[in-house]
């Protein structure tokens, strides 16, 4: 059998987890060690009036697994995860138990060393394409973690997603809760969490093809439109369970960190997703099997900066035993 991990790989592994991007930025995992594994669980009070709450939080935590596993791959100590462990705490999402030993594998080492440089690039990309073997690498990082990525091709197929996310986009504006929990997640100043004015991007405009959030009041220099033609990828996978959602989170951050290897800027669009109606349509316009789980704007743009994270000991949770 092999011996657990511990407080030293916990913590290892939580550095790591942490960088995985969240809704608003706002972080809603928790982390412990408890008879040799390690646990997240979802933070639901850290999403209080966001109506795809539990959506985003597995979305969010999933992407931080994929962390955490990279983390241990990369230390010589592969997990076995276990999914929703205890039907009695559904509040814990996954537990990762020591799987063989064994050194890492070329491509984890890739993927880690992308975690620290990842970001959501909202700004205006360049006119340059992103290769067809770039876009196959996506795809293949996708189908790894059993999801899928679905490139729109052609200016009429990426209208219609565009304008199924300004409607949602529409929807969410007029909920003055969404208003609310958006300004909430608003920094004007430094914070360890939330979204930075500095790189919320720039206030939507009336020619902009795709829905921006507001993130502050930021106005774009002149001649700075976003992009007429952008890249646009929907991510999804087969069902929508909890677990499925884990899987998409999963999914989700392979993408990033090979997009973030190949120096894809990527900025995520999830307004389609949390109004159910549009996430429907959204499914029925790609006519893929299975649930949209978010939409991706691709490209190359000017390098940014990531945004903050909360320090590893406030996500830590000391088992009481």
């Amino acid at each position: 059998m092999n011996a657990g991990y511990t407080t030293e790989d916990l913590r290892a592994a939580v550095e790591a987890a942490i960088r995985a991007p969240s809704l608003h930025n706002s972080q809603p995992w928790r982390f412990r060690l408890h008879d040799g594994g390690i646990e997240i669980s979802a933070d639901r009070e850290r999403l209080r009036s966001v109506a795809a709450r539990d959506w985003g939080v597995r979305l969010s935590c999933g992407a931080a697994l994929f962390n955490l596993r990279l983390a241990l791959a990369v230390a010589g100590k592969p997990a076995t995860v276990g999914i929703r462990p205890y039907p009695h705490d559904p509040r814990v999402l996954a537990r990762l138990v020591p799987d063989v030993a064994r050194p890492a594998a070329g491509a984890e080492r890739s993927l880690h060393d992308a975690v620290a440089r990842r970001h959501s690039n909202r700004t205006p990309f360049w006119g340059d394409p992103v290769p067809a073997e770039v876009r196959s690498a996506l795809a293949k990082a996708a189908r790894a973690e059993s999801g899928w990525l679905e490139f729109v091709i052609g200016s009429a197929a990426v209208g219609a997603v565009a304008e199924i996310a300004h409607a949602a986009n529409r929807v969410l504006e007029r909920d003055p809760r969404y208003t609310a929990e958006l300004a909430r997640w608003t920094r004007f100043d430094p914070a360890p969490d939330g979204v930075p004015v500095s790189v919320g991007g720039p206030a939507g405009e009336p020619q902009d093809l795709l829905p921006q959030r507001a993130f502050g009041v930021r106005t774009r220099a002149p001649g700075r439109d976003f992009e007429a033609e952008p890249l646009v990828a929907v991510l999804g996978c087969a069902g929508d369970s909890d677990a499925d959602q884990l899987g998409a989170g999963q999914a989700l951050q392979r993408v990033l960190l090979t997009a973030t290897g190949a120096g894809v800027a990527v900025s995520m669009l999830s307004q389609p997703i949390e109004v159910p109606a549009a996430r429907e349509q959204l499914r029925l316009a790609l006519g893929r099997y299975g649930m949209p789980q978010m939409v991706l704007r691709l490209g190359y743009g000017q390098p940014g900066f990531p945004t903050p994270r909360r320090p590893a000991e406030d996500v830590i949770d000391v088992d009481p035993r």
